[in-house]
């Protein structure tokens, strides 16, 4: 950190089991990459590059070797791993990773339908040599999985070797965990939180407003995911209380009480007294 403050919150060091973030690479160029890892990569756990991106994506493997000469993994998009099973291609899946000299996989089917037991196959074979990810929940909006279904898929794909389930919400914020509007599903939420590990998920999270939600509801070493390229640091801020959202959220009860007296006799941050205040 460039200087001192008090009453910042603690936050998980590199390599992290907790307090993930997960940036969703949605085809940077080389140059944008190496812009991204000087500005941002201390703060960078995993980067996903995402749906079929790579398959479209120029200079892919050089890309991947910058983020792992970072000290950031990276992985396919979910949607990939799909078009290769949807087209009975797993073992070509497996040796794609092998060449672009992957470590971590994805394993989702948001949109296509495959028996769970299936999907828990593949995460088992894939974990022998890889650090899986799974994803749970529908891409398509208006589809509603019971809470009950989603924590029992959740427990088996952990157990069947996943190192992290992903709970989906898309690039949009606004299916799986999410209602239309963007709002969280609390029902769904509590429900799993009840029965998963907090640190076994990564929330998908790619509005400000959610990223909040859930620093405030499981604290600044949430795990969280699909963080555009530029909101990195913005979400570290909130993670460390340096942003309005959370800026109340880690200081001391007494500090936040001594203000408040201060403020409601009158005073304001700006100098201007309330009585002149419009």
């Amino acid at each position: 950190m460039n200087f001192t403050l008090p009453h910042i919150p603690e936050r998980t060091g590199k390599p992290r089991k907790s307090g993930l973030t997960m940036m969703m690479d949605k085809g940077l160029s080389l140059r944008q990459v190496e812009d991204f890892i000087e500005t941002n990569g201390d703060y960078t756990d995993i980067v996903k590059l995402g749906f079929g991106t790579s398959f479209l994506t120029k200079n892919v493997e050089k890309k991947i070797r910058l983020y792992k000469e970072a000290n950031i993994r990276v992985y396919l998009g979910g949607t990939l791993f799909e078009s290769f099973i949807i087209r009975d291609m797993f073992n070509d899946y497996v040796k794609l990773l092998e060449k672009l000299k992957l470590d971590m996989a994805e394993v989702s089917d948001g949109s296509i339908t495959l028996p769970h037991a299936k999907k828990c196959e593949y995460i088992h074979t894939l974990s022998k040599n890889f650090t899986v990810l799974s994803e749970v929940g529908s891409k398509e909006e208006g589809f509603v999985i019971r809470p009950a279904k989603w924590t029992s898929m959740m427990k088996k794909e952990l157990q069947a070797g996943s190192f992290k389930v992903i709970a989906e919400a898309r690039e949009s914020g606004t299916v799986g965990i999410y209602r239309s509007s963007g709002h969280a599903h609390t029902l769904l939420i509590n429900k799993i939180l009840g029965t998963i590990n907090k640190d076994d998920v990564l929330w998908e999270a790619p509005q400000k407003s959610q990223q909040v939600w859930f620093i405030k509801l499981l604290g600044p070493n949430v795990n969280l995911g699909n963080i555009g390229y530029d909101d990195v640091i913005p979400l570290e801020t909130l993670r460390l209380g340096l942003r309005g959202d959370t800026f109340f959220s880690f200081l001391p009860k007494n500090m936040q009480k001594n203000y408040l007296e201060f403020y409601n006799e009158g005073n304001h941050p700006t100098g201007i007294k309330k009585s002149q205040r419009q």
